[in-house]
């Protein structure tokens, strides 16, 4: 079987689900690109521990329900289904690896998908036919920690699991609804240099840039006042790169921007697998 990439991918707005862009188009193309995965782990910005009494949880659901985590969306949003089948084996594999490495998860029988899942999957495997699990974040933990869970995950790579950190490159949602930008207009400055600065080191394969990103980037807490949709960035590169001391290798496989602030950056990692 062949090793499978991991991939980071920017969610956006809800809205991607029905409103044209590139980056919708890009994400509508991007399975027929990929070996057909036989599960996917997604790790999802809306999947926080933080918020869940601290509790890191796996989903364990084998009929995971589609959440619709937002409001004030078109009924036509609320109406969509995303019925991928759950894993609860996958599950209970998570729960192995990330707890030999002293990261204790717990398998959630009733958590369902939210839209920093099903909402890019609809995209890429729209038959809703390969199953699903998701893994929270913790927004209250390190970047470190995020990575270390990447790299606990790495095995599943070669066992046919496509892992996939959602979040969003750029997300500063006060700016968003400040600005009220149209769907195609330019970014400004401020974001661009943001993401151009990641892009570099992720090139260079600087993994600590990276990981403080935020602190250290020009403009890193305006693009992410709150630490939440950058972390699945970092157990996505933790997957790729493993624990076998290989080069870190990346590749930056789109970049667009909706709403002038959003930047949709989808990166790739583990090395020649990462070229598409």
């Amino acid at each position: 079987m062949r090793r499978l990439p991991s991939l980071f991918l920017s969610h956006g707005s809800p809205m991607m689900a029905l409103e044209p862009s590139p980056a919708r188009d890009f994400l509508a193309g991007l399975g027929a690109q990929l070996p057909r995965p036989s599960a996917i782990l997604m790790v999802s910005a809306h999947h926080d521990a933080a918020y869940d009494g601290g509790r890191a949880t796996v989903t364990a659901s084998p009929t995971p329900p589609t959440i619709h985590d937002f409001g004030g969306f078109p009924d036509e949003l609320f109406a969509m289904r995303y019925p991928a089948p759950g894993d609860p084996a996958l599950a209970e594999r998570v729960v192995d690896l990330l707890g030999a490495h002293g990261l204790p998860v717990t398998a959630d029988p009733h958590r369902g998908l939210d839209h920093g899942a099903w909402v890019p999957l609809s995209l890429i495997y729209p038959q809703a036919d390969v199953p699903v699990v998701q893994l929270s974040i913790a927004s209250n933990a390190s970047p470190e920690w995020h990575y270390a869970q990447g790299q606990a995950l790495a095995p599943l790579r070669d066992e046919g699991v496509l892992v996939i950190g959602s979040g969003s490159i750029t997300h500063n949602l006060r700016a968003l609804f400040a600005a009220r930008l149209p769907i195609d207009a330019p970014a400004p400055e401020w974001v661009t240099t943001f993401t151009d600065w990641v892009a570099e080191r992720m090139a260079e394969g600087v993994i600590d840039d990276v990981l403080h990103a935020v602190e250290r980037a020009p403009h890193g807490h305006d693009n992410h006042p709150t630490m939440e949709h950058i972390l699945p960035l970092f157990v996505a590169m933790g997957a790729g790169a493993g624990t076998g001391g290989l080069p870190f290798e990346s590749e930056r496989l789109h970049a667009s921007i909706t709403y002038g602030l959003l930047a949709m950056d989808v990166y790739a990692f583990g090395g020649e697998t990462a070229r598409l």
